[in-house]
């Protein structure tokens, strides 16, 4: 099929790459304005941009796609672009940008969403966070057809995915990015064959997966161990869960509840043993066992590296 694609990250990259080796013809990418990244703050463009390039595709990138907004003029070459495509359907993941009702008008099969989620459970930006967060047993990949609403379209194809006790956000992006594009051209060939059945969301079971901000990482110790520990999980590879020891801010990449409580005169935060391979640390009538951590700018440590260059001892405050 003759398609515009649209998203900006890795999880939208791996869904275009899959699309173009199943023999889509790719008309138009659209895809965010390059931003800087790095140590430098060079301006680097998006996976979705690169891949695009790599394959010749030509690329936009406007700032907004409203034709009464702050960028009308990129908005309306965007539109041009988009008419000269004459795609028969827009397959979007993880853009960046709301579609105004015109983008959505203009293909002659409409616009198809790639999500992490089973909606309408977090529908929203931030949907694997929250997810593995809120301590959910699964999640999955839907394909949406997109209207107007925050993910709210009906939906067309859904498969679930266990989350596992040791999925992160990082292991499990990889694994939903796989499966949203093999389901993404799942969808196209039932759409070539007459064979797509919408269905409208569920009105019950809907939460929304609010964008995850950087205040939220720092650890409150005075949660619970598995509180503590899904949230290190859910905030690795970012923003990546951090907590203070002796003024220093310090990154806790993995943890899991540790057996036991702590003493009565312990308190939230408190080290209250050290192991080869763990702290334990005082957690709201729980102990976490924190297995790996980095200093602001080293490595990433397992925490026997990490005792060898900080000596650290039973009592010592975090956070």
């Amino acid at each position: 099929m003759k398609l515009v694609f649209a998203g900006t990250p890795e999880f939208a990259a791996v869904a275009l790459a899959q699309l173009l080796a199943a023999g889509h013809q790719i008309s138009l990418v659209l895809t965010q304005p390059d931003r800087p990244a790095g140590r430098g703050l060079k301006l680097q463009a998006s996976p979705v941009k690169q891949l695009a390039l790599q394959h010749g595709i030509p690329v936009a990138q406007p700032r907004s796609l409203r034709l009464d907004g702050k960028y009308p003029d990129e908005a309306q070459a965007a539109k041009d672009l988009l008419q000269a495509a004459q795609a028969d359907a827009m397959v979007v993941a993880a853009y960046g940008l709301i579609l105004p009702q015109w983008v959505l008008d203009l293909p002659r099969h409409g616009c198809f969403n790639i999500h992490g989620s089973l909606l309408p459970r977090w529908r929203g930006a931030a949907p694997i966070h929250r997810a593995i967060e809120a301590g959910d047993a699964q999640t999955g990949i839907t394909i949406m057809q997109m209207d107007a609403g925050l993910d709210t379209g009906d939906m067309l194809l859904a498969q679930a995915l266990p989350i596992l006790a040791t999925d992160t956000t990082g292991s499990l992006h990889d694994q939903l990015a796989n499966l949203g594009g093999v389901l993404m051209v799942q969808a196209l060939q039932l759409l070539q064959q007459g064979a797509l059945q919408p269905v409208p969301q569920p009105t019950e079971g809907i939460t929304y997966a609010t964008k995850v901000e950087k205040a939220e990482a720092v650890i409150d110790w005075c949660q619970s161990a598995e509180t503590i520990t899904r949230r290190v999980r859910a905030f690795n590879p970012a923003p990546g869960a951090s907590t203070v020891l002796g003024g220093e801010s310090l990154k806790v990449w993995a943890a899991c509840p540790g057996p036991g409580q702590p003493l009565a005169d312990q308190a939230c935060g408190q080290i209250v043993a050290l192991a080869q391979d763990h702290i334990a640390v005082a957690a709201m009538d729980s102990i976490v066992h924190i297995t790996e951590l980095q200093r602001a700018g080293g490595k990433r440590l397992s925490v026997a590296d990490f005792l060898r260059g900080v000596p650290l001892q039973p009592g010592t405050l975090l956070g």
